[in-house]
């Protein structure tokens, strides 16, 4: 993160009020704290709020609240609306065929042969706003995974969810694709913020509130699509964008992997072989500017996931299953390695965080059993392979 407005986000020399939520032992990189020192110079800001799942960002920390009288685009980037959606399935755990669901599943990978325009049209959004990239997952650490409901720790606050214990669930990640990345594009080189008032600006958050709603749209089609090839029905429990800007009266509320946290209720994500929690926010901590951490946050960076797992096929093959004997459907081995459960914290320390700071309440575990990143199209995979051999047999005569 840069100090001029040519390499980075410009600062100045008053800082913010900044407010960490979390303990002297929880694994905070010091690249982190400097971003996070920055943010809080930046021109306009406020107030910073940072979670337990905070870590390095390419313009700025990621898992932190920033509160601001003008917009700072780079603080969100291009993954707008960024979010993790969590459903109910109507197909209880007991009866789940986790080999049979682990190949119905990989239609994920596969375009969505929907009608994107009918779906953006329902949703109040223009029916030309990057249909083909609807109902894809996309990179990084995005994902769908299919979670059993495990311990509830308090059904009170789970009435009217109608959930329960052995229920089958799908935990979605995944953002604006495409269309996010076109709207930051815009305003790449606003390094110095965005008066809301500004003919830019005012047409920067429009295009931001429309990705935000493509992206929750985005999530439930993903959604869909697997419960279908699961021969299931769904209802939304939970929808947390992480990436986002909000308007308050007393500023603009940027959300940077920090997950919004006004609402009744908010899936905090571990890595694939670590449990996922369902939270319950509290409000009274203003400070913690109605956010929260958004999951385990990663402890190393893609690059240096080279050498710290996959290292022999054996490794790879054990990235493959979990200790909970669920599945990791991710056929790429760079991915596989750089999303390892290890280039994550430990989700217990970040939900301890949160407890010691009064800021949410666990109310039930879930367990991953089948999570899906990327698959490869094996009709396309022997079409190339059966290509290349016939082309190797044609050199061989020649």
């Amino acid at each position: 993160m840069g100090t001029s407005q040519k390499e980075g986000l410009a600062s100045s020399s008053d800082a913010a009020p900044i407010h960490r939520f979390y303990s002297r032992t929880t694994w905070i990189e010091g690249a982190a704290e400097e971003q996070l020192d920055l943010v809080s110079r930046l021109a306009g800001v406020s107030h910073v709020a940072a979670f337990p799942d905070l870590h390095p960002g390419k313009y700025g920390p990621v898992g932190s609240a920033i509160l601001a009288d003008r917009i700072y685009p780079q603080l969100i980037g291009n993954d707008i609306g960024c979010g993790m959606s969590l459903f109910a399935l109507d197909l209880p755990a007991r009866k789940l065929r986790l080999d049979k669901a682990a190949q119905k599943i990989r239609v994920l990978e596969e375009p969505w042969h929907g009608d994107p325009g009918a779906c953006l049209a329902a949703d109040g959004l223009p029916t030309d706003l990057h249909p083909v990239a609807l109902g894809t997952i996309g990179g990084g650490n995005h994902f769908c995974e299919l979670q059993e409901l495990g311990s509830l720790s308090d059904d009170c606050l789970l009435a009217g969810t109608d959930i329960r214990k052995g229920d089958l669930m799908l935990l979605v990640h995944s953002g604006s694709r495409s269309l996010g990345m076109a709207v930051f594009g815009t305003v790449l080189e606003s390094f110095s913020g965005l008066d809301l008032d500004s003919t830019v600006g005012r047409t920067y958050l429009a295009a931001h509130n429309d990705a935000v709603r493509w992206a929750s749209l985005n999530r439930r089609l993903i959604a869909e699509r697997a419960a279908r090839a699961l021969r299931s029905d769904l209802r939304l429990v939970a929808d947390a964008p992480h990436n986002l800007i909000e308007e308050h009266d007393d500023g603009l509320l940027h959300r940077k992997g920090a997950a919004k946290a006004d609402i009744p209720l908010v899936p905090l994500a571990g890595s694939r072989d670590a449990l996922s929690y369902l939270l319950v926010p509290k409000a009274d901590r203003p400070e913690a500017l109605a956010s929260l951490a958004h999951g385990s946050g990663r402890k190393y960076d893609r690059r240096s996931m080279a050498g710290r797992a996959g290292t022999t096929r054996s490794d790879r093959d054990g990235l493959i299953r979990t200790s909970f004997g669920g599945h990791v459907i991710c056929e790429d081995r760079q991915f596989l390695i750089e999303e390892a459960p290890n280039a994550y914290k430990d989700p217990n320390q970040v939900l301890d965080d949160l407890r010691t700071s009064d800021l949410a309440q666990s109310v039930a575990t879930l367990k991953p059993l089948l999570t899906f990143k990327k698959a490869v199209n094996r009709e396309l995979a022997a079409a190339r392979r059966d290509k290349h051999g016939r082309l190797k047999d044609r050199r061989a005569k020649r």
